[in-house]
Order: structure tokens, then sequence, then C-alpha cells
């Protein structure tokens, strides 16, 4: 066995590692690649034969051999949000687990990508890029890319892209928003809502715009009028203004729909605290996306749930498909969403 010593060790070699830990070269790379099969008391000599010799894969190397470079590619719109951050956290995890690494690059205020650092994430030469804005068309996106097919979030049946159509290969992950919406109009409606307000999100968003397209759409299959729209940008500050507003200087209404969860905290904390409205009392509130901060107390919020869990596990099938099967014709998974009923509505 090799013995620690205090003076830094240059890297040492794959071979070196294997002769040390008495085992093949095959299985030291099965070692650091967490979905190989490899007994637990052998992957664990190994990584201790090679912290003690400082050894590393080379991953660089190993692309040029694989064709693969282990990276998965993210473009968000925000990082800091609650949705966002949670989102970031569990594909992080849920990747790394499958033995992937993770770059995340942020779109531009309005949503669009810096050209260069598309430029950048060529140099990567990611796996597999996922593309949170919509506003980064795939032709854009596909002319900075190698072998890598883009995936795409997409809301419900509309036609992404403003229906652009697009020649460039893309995988898309579909979240029907209509059914969650649907059993929130519905209860709404049991307790004789006449008047919804429909606070937005960012108007470069194209999520934003089909939910409120989708939220119009049924409240008229019940036979409800237009939501009354609140501009928002899917922040607390921008809610809270905007249902002062709505209260004071509008017509008010019987509910509150939110564009997210974060935008619904502030509609209740401006109807309780400077209105002196009850909620549910006086005006009723629904979020949507059911982040952990809607099950406080403070809030107990309604709200429209899309389930995080198996919106990340839906990325890496794909991601994991596509990789199986690269000249495969577009992939699509398929979400379904569902109303998680709680205090502000009631």
């Amino acid at each position: 066995m090799v013995l620690r010593t205090d003076k830094k060790l240059p890297r040492a070699t794959a071979d070196l590692v294997a002769r040390e830990a008495n085992v093949s070269r095959v299985a030291v790379s099965r070692a650091f690649n967490p979905n190989a099969s490899l007994k637990q008391e052998k992957r664990e000599l190994i990584l201790q034969v090679a912290r003690e010799l400082n050894y590393t894969p080379d991953m660089a190397a190993r692309a040029l051999v694989t064709k693969r470079s282990h990276l998965v590619a993210m473009i968000v719109p925000d990082v800091c949000s609650p949705w966002e951050s949670q989102e970031i956290d569990a594909l992080t995890t849920a990747l790394q687990a499958e033995g992937f690494a993770t770059l995340l690059f942020k779109a531009k205020s309005d949503f669009s990508m810096d050209p260069m650092l598309l430029t950048y994430m060529r140099g990567f030469n990611p796996d597999s890029v996922i593309a949170f804005t919509e506003n980064i068309e795939p032709d854009i996106l596909t002319g900075f890319l190698d072998r890598a097919v883009p995936i795409y979030v997409i809301y419900d049946d509309a036609e992404p892209f403003g229906g652009m159509t697009t020649s460039s290969l893309f995988d898309r992950l579909f979240v029907q928003q209509k059914e969650g919406i649907e059993q929130a109009v519905a209860l709404l409606k049991g307790y004789g809502v006449n008047r919804v307000a429909y606070l937005s999100g960012k108007q470069q968003s194209l999520a934003n715009t089909e939910r409120q397209r989708m939220i119009t759409q049924v409240l008229a299959a019940h036979g409800l009028a237009a939501p009354v729209i609140v501009p928002g940008d899917f922040t607390y500050d921008t809610a809270y203004r905007a249902t002062l507003d709505l209260f004071r200087v509008g017509n008010g209404a019987d509910a509150v729909f939110a564009s997210n969860d974060v935008g619904a905290f502030g509609v209740i904390d401006a109807l309780r605290h400077d209105l002196q409205l009850s909620v549910p009392g006086d005006v009723k509130v629904i979020g949507f996306d059911d982040i952990p901060q809607s099950n406080w107390k403070s809030y107990n919020l309604t709200t429209v749930r899309i389930d995080l869990e198996d919106r990340v596990r839906a990325l890496v099938r794909l991601i994991l498909r596509r990789l199986k099967a690269p000249d495969s014709a577009p992939l699509v998974e398929t979400l379904t969403t569902r109303l998680v009923v709680r205090g502000t509505v009631g």
C-alpha cells in the first residue's frame, strides 16, 4: 500500500493506480464511473489508492475516446428565485448520480442569450443542453452546438417559438398545465367566485404567455369572464404593489390567480397587511409551482403543482435516451399538473 506523505505528489496515471491496487486498468476506469458494475470493496480500495497517488481521471482524454464530455449545459432565466434554484439543485444532483457534471449559463433579462456565451458553451462540447428559456430558438442554439440535441420545456399544446418553423432537431418536455388549472377554476367557481384577476409573470416568458392563455380558456369554458390582467414579473415586490393598485385604483377581484407562488405571497401580504382583507374570506388566492414555502403556515397556499421530482427524472430520461439513440426522431416526455388545496381558498 502507498504511504501517505505531506509532500504533494505529481499526478499519477491510471496504470500506476491499477498496479498499486493490484487490479486491472479497466477496474480503475469503472471505479470512477458511478454506474459501472464493480464490487463496493474494490471500488473503495481503488479510490483510496487514487487519492494517495493524487490520481484523477483525465476527462478531456476520456472524451476523445468516448466522444462524450459527460457535461450537461443548462440555460436558465434566473438562478436565485425559489423555483429555479430548487430545480437547478435537484437536476444537478440527479445528473451527478448519472455521472454528468453541469454547466450553468444565465440568459439576459429579456431571456435571450449572449452569443459569446454560446461560443463558450460550444467549447465545452456538452453532451446535452437544456434550455429553460424558449426565447433562444433551436436554429440559433444548434448553430453553436456540435452533436448535442437541445431540450426545451414547452407548456401545453401551443406552438413553441411563436409558431416559427424550425428545421433543427430538438427534444421536448411537455408540461400540461390545463388539468391543474381546470381543478383550480372549478374550485373557485364552487365558492361563487365571479371576478378573477391573473397576476402575470414577465412578458418575455413564453411560459407565462401560455399560462395566461390557458387560464382565460378554462374560465370561459366554465362560463366565467376573462381574467383581469395584472402586470407582474414573478417577483414578490411587484406582486405586492400590483395588488395594492388592483384594489385601490381598480375594481379589485374575488380571487387572484398568480403566475407563480412567490407572486402569490406578495398578493397575500398586500391583502392582509395593507388592505386589511381576509384571505380566503374576502379574496381567494391561488399560486403556481408548489415550491416548499407554499406549505409554510404563514401562507398555506393553494397552488397548481408541477412535481419537481417527476420533472427532473423526465429531463434525465431525455438526455439518456438521446445519448443512447443520437439519430432518433424528436423525443418527448410529458408531465401533468394538479391542484394542491390549502388554506387560501375555502
